[in-house]
């Protein structure tokens, strides 16, 4: 099993009175200003409206309106990035989604767990990281503490709890590599 990287920087705030707050202006700006249908030609919009929270995003980011993000201020998308229609970004944790990779819809992204050691039952955040070119297809569950390497591609409605190798193409439940990937050039 892959060690799993534990951000206890977060861990305290997560429940802070300060994240509440903050996760309850973002869900009331989310709902009036974010979530309506807005035309495409608007993505930019949603792109500023998380800057605003804090999101390390890039303007040519697509993020969907029906997506729904936990927490902007733990998001970071690269150039080209897109996070499809119905995607839950459970960002309690931090999750880097890098330049021209794609999260596709009905997704879902848990950065965060529990330490079932724990009498307590503790949060423990487990950041989340895709790297460039990569494809995360429909319905698919990406667990807390994965990496998805370089042009990786996981299959619709994959479950992924252990790191991906690069250009690796990922299927099932959980998630075992079919072959590697190769790219034709033109």
């Amino acid at each position: 099993m892959t060690d799993l990287k534990v951000d206890k920087s977060n861990y305290e705030s997560s429940f802070s009175m300060a994240n509440k707050v903050g996760r309850l202006i973002w869900n009331l700006v989310r709902f009036l200003f974010f979530r309506p249908f807005i035309p495409r030609m608007f993505d930019k919009w949603r792109v500023f409206i998380l800057k605003c929270f804090g999101a390390n995003i890039e303007w040519t980011s697509t993020v969907y309106a029906s997506a729904k993000i936990w927490a902007p201020w733990n998001l970071e998308m690269g150039a080209y990035a897109t996070l499809g229609p119905e995607v839950d970004c459970y960002n309690q944790g931090k999750i880097i989604i890098k330049a021209h990779t794609t999260v596709s819809q009905k997704s879902y992204l848990c950065s965060s767990s529990h330490d079932i050691s724990d009498p307590k039952f503790k949060l423990v955040l487990k950041p989340i990281t895709i790297e460039e070119e990569a494809w995360i297809a429909a319905d698919t569950f990406i667990g807390p503490g994965v990496s998805i390497g370089r042009g990786a591609v996981i299959a619709a409605r994959s479950a992924v709890f252990d790191d991906v190798e690069a250009w690796s193409v990922m299927r099932g439940n959980p998630a075992v590599l079919i072959k590697k990937r190769a790219i034709k050039s033109k």
